[in-house]
Parts: C-alpha cells; structure tokens; sequence
C-alpha cells in the first residue's frame, strides 16, 4: 500500500503546508534528504493550544500527545511538498521535537509518541525513526510542543 493509499484508509488528509511566520521555508531537500523545519500544531490557521505541559491549569499531557500528532502532520505537508508528493518520501529518518513544559516535568517522551505514532500510521515500517525529546522553557507564538523531521526521498 502506497504511503497516500494509507493516509486516505486513515480518513487523514495533509493539510496546507503551514506558513512560515518569519524568514524561512517549510522545507528544504539537500542530497535525498528533506529537512522542515520545526512545525508547530496550527490546525485549519489556529493553534490547537498554548501553553506549557505539565504546570497547573495548562496543557495537558493528553492534550500535548495530540499537538504532537497535528505537528507532525503539518512537518509531513512540510517534506511532501517539497519531495514532490508523500509517495516520494522513502522513509522517514528523524523526528526532533520540542516540549515547552514546567521545570519539574519529566514525560517529553510520553508527549512526543503522539508525533512518533501518527507517522507509524501513515509509513509502516518506513516510519521507524530516530528520535529526539526535548524540553524547553518556551517556544514560538506560545505552543506547547514543535516538531522537526527529517525525510530520505525518491527519485521523481
């Protein structure tokens, strides 16, 4: 099955390829590789949350899980724009995410399986990946959580 055959038995669609907010693009191909940049969760233009995980009144982890998965949604858009398709995207190589979360906080892992799934989903085996979780005081315009990827591409 095709990488679109399995986003559409999904019921998943891409979405836009979000726009940047500074001076930058979504993407970037070098050698067969395509790197995004860090995507955020934006959901139909809108932020799905803000905040921190883990501090009182906040984001929850639950909550957070699905951030991840709606910015790595928006990283995939990201590299299947510029890779010529998601059928081009060999597989993907690296996921590198950012938990903007309390001090005490300890479940970045927890929170970025939601990134990590939702590509199982959609690649098979083509979306093991290698993995980094990373917490941080803050990040862009207030989310909770930011994705990064890095894909290896076919030949189009």
């Amino acid at each position: 099955m095709s990488h679109s055959q399995r986003l559409a038995s999904l019921a998943l669609e891409l979405p836009p390829v979000p726009t940047p907010v500074a001076h930058y693009v979504p993407a970037r191909i070098h050698e067969g590789l395509v790197y995004s940049a860090g995507q955020l969760p934006f959901m139909n233009g809108d932020l799905l949350a803000s905040g921190l995980v883990g501090e009182s009144g906040s984001v929850t982890v639950e909550k957070a899980h699905e951030c991840a998965k709606i910015a790595a949604l928006n990283a995939i858009a990201a590299v299947s724009s510029e890779a010529g398709g998601i059928d081009y995207i060999e597989k993907i190589v690296r996921i590198t995410g950012y938990v903007a979360a309390a001090s005490d906080f300890q479940g970045h892992a927890e929170v970025l399986n939601g990134a990590s799934a939702i590509v199982g989903d959609i690649f098979g085996d083509a979306g093991l990946h290698a993995r980094t979780a990373v917490g941080v005081s803050s990040l862009p315009l207030g989310a909770p959580v930011e994705i990064e990827m890095i894909a290896a591409v076919r030949e189009n």
